[in-house]
């Protein structure tokens, strides 16, 4: 039997890049200038009409002073994300 990891919760992804981005009052602008992504590609991530690669997140969490785990914890929203381990 297999047992697939919940969905990941993308809308809280995007919401929380939302977040930060109006808790610094930067605008699309600002924030394409600062991250070295196209002003386009930050509003369809926050539209909902893509994801965005791991190097785009990655950009991202730069730009926003945001460590990339922290960003990503919002995708475990709802559910508990996977324990640490030592190993």
């Amino acid at each position: 039997m297999t047992i697939f990891p919940p969905d990941p919760d993308f809308e809280a992804l995007r919401q929380e890049l939302a977040r930060l981005r109006a808790a610094k009052a930067w605008s699309y602008d600002e924030l394409a200038a600062r991250s070295g992504l196209a002003r386009r590609t930050l509003i369809e991530i926050e539209q909902g009409r893509t994801i965005g690669t791991l190097k785009t997140w990655h950009a991202l969490a730069h730009a926003l002073s945001t460590p990339l785990d922290e960003l990503f914890a919002a995708l475990c929203s709802g559910h508990e994300p996977p324990a640490k381990t030592d190993g």
